[in-house]
């Protein structure tokens, strides 16, 4: 199939690309526009699978340039937002421009051209702290801060395109995905840069429980989702099925590098006290009965497997100079 993936340059988005091409499909990989020329983390692909993609840079807030890059493509995987929960904070119009327009925009372009399958991505964050366990998608939706709230408003959107038009759209909703080539906003790549450049860990709460999913196994759940009818019209979770505090994910990291964690509480990494998600915890049965998918890394041994990985790619030189340990990235 030809495929789409918005956002293809950022964390999710390029293992997603990698995968995609792996199964033999064509991809079209939508970036974002930048003096620079960068593809953002598809630069960092080998130049043989770089040579097989078809590179469209756009914005996804720009109706016209989404317009062009779904133009003859059979599938739409729309990563493409705005992610990090602290600026939410500073900048929410920013996050409602790109979660929710970004998304409408790329809706009306499917509409437009029959796109065969359109699969939107949702957060967990949209279910807020777990009312009960584990979360399946009849939870209630809470929206604890502008990102969730506005990715609850591109979930909605998605899914009102399909009940309204017909459009052949549904909406994975993956659980915190980490692992190799994630921004420093997010906790383990905080955690991992901040033990590996000799420093404290400094972190804001840490009682608050989540369900890491290794990136090539979210990647995974989106190739699925790309090729089966089974995600249209519906909500589908991707998490391992495992939780687990960030306290206890900083101890665990400490371990694998075998080092002692020196934490450190730090105010401005704080949530406000009514924001925070206190509990994550994926039902995964749904994504295993409709799409065959399961997470390869699971469980506590798993989730140790997927660290060590990561602690492996972030501990490298080359990779680590890119991170600015010393600073807290919004």
């Amino acid at each position: 199939m030809k495929v789409l993936v918005t956002g293809a340059d950022g964390f999710i988005g390029s293992h997603v690309v990698e995968a995609l091409l792996a199964r033999g499909h064509d991809v079209r990989a939508f970036v974002l526009y930048n003096s620079f020329n960068s593809w953002g983390w598809l630069d960092e692909l080998d130049a043989a699978t770089r040579r097989d993609l078809d590179v469209c840079a756009g914005d996804v807030r720009d109706p016209h340039g989404v317009d062009l890059a779904v133009a003859g493509c059979d599938v739409v995987l729309h990563l493409a937002a705005l992610v990090a929960i602290p600026y939410s904070y500073h900048s929410p119009d920013t996050y409602v421009d790109v979660n929710v327009k970004g998304t409408l925009n790329v809706l009306q372009a499917a509409r437009r051209h029959g796109t065969r399958r359109v699969v939107h991505t949702s957060t967990s964050e949209v279910y807020g702290t777990a009312r009960r366990v584990p979360i399946d998608e009849d939870h209630p939706l809470h929206p604890q801060s502008p990102y969730a709230a506005s990715k609850v408003g591109a979930d909605q959107m998605a899914l009102a395109f399909h009940a309204a038009f017909g459009t052949p759209v549904g909406v994975l909703r993956p659980f915190n995905a980490y692992g190799p080539r994630q921004s420093a906003r997010a906790v383990i790549p905080t955690i991992i840069t901040q033990i590996a450049t000799g420093r404290p860990v400094r972190l804001g709460a840490t009682t608050p429980t989540r369900d890491f999913t290794y990136v090539t196994d979210t990647a995974a759940g989106f190739v699925a989702a790309a090729e089966s009818d089974a995600i249209v019209g519906t909500t589908t979770n991707l998490g391992s099925g495992f939780e687990i505090s960030v306290g206890d994910t900083a101890a665990l990291i400490a371990e694998v590098m075998g080092t002692r964690l020196v934490l450190e509480h730090d105010d401005a990494r704080m949530r406000p006290a009514t924001s925070e998600v206190e509990r994550l915890h994926a039902a995964v049965d749904k994504a295993r009965a409709e799409l065959g998918w399961r997470a390869s890394l699971a469980g506590r041994e798993g989730f140790r497997t997927g660290l060590e990985r990561t602690v492996a790619w972030f501990t490298d030189a080359r990779n680590l100079a890119r991170y600015k340990a010393e600073r807290y990235n919004i």
